[in-house]
């Protein structure tokens, strides 16, 4: 065909005349197709750790009917101490009072307010254990310290033991925070071996990426047979986030305490212990800090 006649031809017939009949034939397209999930998407579970079983859910009646009344029995007395005063005490009390004993290890059931915990929690294999010291009057965390890295591929450092405040509970399982605005200093009555230990407090935070964030300082034990009474004004806390330092620093939140914790990660591999006899805080009039470390101004305007 010539090149004028080729001109004048509709475009649906110059691309047949042009092109052989088995080229236009193109071959359908697959439909597309959307992968389902098989399984309902689960916590991360690091490399070389079991699966964890969880049990079947076993609903007991006479459990629940207690569980009512002890939270309705918590209601009753947070409704009732609100008269009173400030956490059920009279204002006058709370107002004139300078030292509050938050924790005291006299018994057995003072542990239940406490957790243990190690990085055999990442594969790791240092040791922690907690019991009550001689004549059930003191709280004896010990153990043994491993720096050794578990071999997974993904970890890189490991060797630390801690203890932990459990978060206090009101009623019906509602998160219920410390409120520790009429203090200044954290009073403690501790008996080490000679380790540097770290204490974490840990506040309420507003969004879900703070959740690591905590307020630390150092703790140095003597050693020896001797207790050791230890003052730490609040404002010498600084904020850390997964173990660093963070550059924007602000005092800590007393008025939504959540935990308190102590953490022994001083990279000595071997036995360790510290002894608690209580965890208190105290109102120190001689100290008039508000905060101790240089916080950026936000926003500045020149």
């Amino acid at each position: 065909m010539s090149l004028p006649k080729l001109a004048r031809l509709p475009s649906a017939r110059l691309l047949t005349s042009v092109l052989p009949h088995h080229q236009l034939l193109l071959p359908p397209l697959s439909p597309l197709t959307i992968p389902c999930r098989t399984k309902i998407q689960q916590d991360y579970r690091r490399p070389g750790q079991p699966r964890v079983k969880r049990n079947p859910l076993n609903f007991n009646f006479s459990k629940g009917i207690e569980g009512i009344k002890k939270h309705f029995t918590l209601m009753k007395d947070e409704f009732f101490g609100r008269w009173v005063g400030p956490e059920g005490k009279p204002l006058i009390e709370h107002l004139l009072e300078q030292n509050l004993v938050i924790w005291e290890f006299r018994g057995p059931e003072s542990l239940e307010q406490w957790t243990v915990s190690s990085d055999q929690e990442i594969g790791g294999q240092s040791e922690a254990h907690l019991k009550m010291g001689r004549n059930d009057i003191t709280c004896f965390l010990h153990g043994k310290l491993s720096c050794t890295i578990p071999k997974d591929g993904e970890t890189r450092y490991s060797g630390y033991c801690s203890m932990r405040s459990k978060i206090p509970k009101a009623s019906f399982d509602r998160k219920k925070h410390y409120d520790w605005t009429s203090f200044n200093t954290l009073h403690l009555r501790v008996r080490g071996d000679g380790r540097p230990w770290m204490i974490n407090i840990a506040t309420e935070t507003y969004f879900s990426h703070q959740k690591d964030d905590i307020y630390t300082y150092f703790l140095y034990t003597r050693g020896g047979p001797y207790w050791q009474e230890v003052k730490i004004p609040f404002s010498k806390f600084f904020l850390s986030h997964r173990g660093r330092i963070q550059d924007d620093q602000h005092p800590i939140w007393l008025d939504k305490v959540n935990t308190i914790g102590f953490t022994l990660g001083d990279k000595a591999e071997g036995p360790f212990q510290l002894e608690v006899d209580f965890v208190a805080v105290s109102k120190d009039y001689a100290h008039t800090e508000e905060f101790a470390y240089e916080m950026y101004e936000r926003n500045p305007k020149d």
